[in-house]
């Protein structure tokens, strides 16, 4: 039987990335995104080109119907999952210096980063937990969280918070699902150039030409997805809560 993997955001950048690697690795595929699927016509085309069987899900994880609907479709299509890669996510729409930041910033952000990955695990893991594994372990559960979960940027706060969130339910799930056979990661992508980075390309173009990362470019939405497939086979069985920096080196501390 073919294994069935969620992606999460999975319509452009870090999750199409993901998305179309575990398609090639010979997942069925669902993908949920907040915009209808006509805008990703490209995209999606390009998946059905390469033999990649996939369901498109509208919905937004921070929305409990949506998360619900998501998984009862992907089973009612896919007779299982196997697979959730957490990757959907926001930024702050205006960085706002941490003294400035509004409540109302603050929610979305958390509402969506955080409590959003939160639930969607929830629901998935419950699903796995019935489901009979098909090889080694029962599931894996990716969350892709940032560098901001232990970088401090006082211009978006409510995103720093939100990631660290994800850091923190990363340990508990993994905790939690061990005994399951469900085994949790951390992805912790850098600067990847993709829409939300985009904005500051400037910016982090010079951090770059400074040697700020010792790996000397940008990452690419494929340099996540290539951790992404590894963690999702079947090489990291005595692995789980630990996290992977995708990162060009910028974790390293050097003097």
């Amino acid at each position: 039987m073919k294994k069935t993997a969620i992606v999460t955001g999975g319509s452009r950048g870090i999750g199409y990335a993901i998305a179309r690697q575990l398609g090639e690795d010979g997942y069925n595929i669902v993908i949920l995104a907040t915009k209808p699927e006509e805008n990703y016509k490209e995209n999606l085309q390009a998946l059905t080109r390469r033999g990649i069987e996939y369901l498109y899900v509208q919905g937004t994880i921070a929305n409990a119907e949506d998360r619900k609907k998501c998984v009862e479709e992907a089973v009612r299509r896919f007779g299982r999952i196997d697979v959730l890669v957490n990757n959907a996510g926001v930024a702050p729409e205006v960085r706002a210096d941490l003294l400035e930041m509004t409540e109302e910033s603050f929610d979305r952000v958390i509402g969506i980063n955080t409590k959003g990955t939160m639930f969607m695990t929830q629901l998935v893991a419950k699903q796995m937990l019935k489901q009979e594994p098909i090889g080694p372990k029962r599931g894996t559960i990716i969350n892709i969280s940032s560098c901001s979960a232990v970088v401090s940027s006082t211009n978006r706060g409510e995103y720093c918070v939100s990631k660290a969130g994800i850091a923190m339910l990363t340990t508990l799930y993994a905790d939690r699902l061990a005994g399951e056979g469900i085994f949790v990661h951390e992805v912790r992508p850098g600067v990847i150039a993709t829409d939300m980075t985009a904005k500051v390309k400037e910016k982090y173009d010079k951090l770059i030409a400074d040697g700020v990362f010792p790996i000397k470019r940008w990452g690419q939405p494929e340099d996540v997805a290539g951790v992404v497939s590894a963690l999702c086979s079947d090489k990291f069985l005595y692995t789980t809560g630990n996290y992977i920096d995708v990162d060009g080196g910028f974790h390293i501390k050097r003097l």
